[in-house]
């Protein structure tokens, strides 16, 4: 699906703040709140917009400490077998295939360091993970909303 300016200008709204209603962007972007409406619809229709979600700070949640972890695999590891080792670790937010010498990049969240070390010992105790390389967030420079640059 292509999105014009205006379907951008609309993503651009709601991943700013996804509670303002149709009549709210539509102001911002120039049409009526029943076109933008239709646009919002057909963009959900076409999996461009996939839901909504409350963007929460972790570090209010108890989540303070933060890693990226390169996870090395045995073998030819498919995507799957590794989406279906890392999918039961609460503490992993998000993970990547990825190019270079590491499987897979998983993002964890964790309330400390204790329970950080905790996980990495789960995830290195997965048949199929021979090996971790673990980098601690000291600070989060930038965050942004999925979108892009083109959002």
């Amino acid at each position: 699906m292509r999105l014009d300016d205006l379907d951008r200008r609309i993503v651009a709204c709601l991943l700013e703040d996804a509670r303002l209603s149709f009549a709210q962007i539509g102001a911002q972007v120039g049409l009526s709140a029943p076109a933008v409406k239709r646009r919002v619809d057909r963009m959900r229709h076409d999996g461009v917009i996939t839901g909504y979600a409350a963007v929460v700070d972790p570090a209010a949640l108890g989540w303070t400490t933060e890693a990226f972890v390169e996870l090395f695999c045995a073998g030819r590891t498919s995507p799957a077998e590794i989406y279906a080792s890392i999918r039961r670790h609460p503490e992993v937010v998000a993970a990547y295939t990825v190019t270079g010498e590491a499987n897979a990049l998983v993002h964890l969240r964790a309330h400390d360091i204790q329970g950080l070390e905790e996980a990495l010992e789960r995830l290195r105790n997965e048949p199929n993970i021979v090996q971790t390389k673990t980098s601690i967030v000291l600070s989060r420079l930038l965050g942004r909303p999925t979108g892009g640059p083109d959002a």
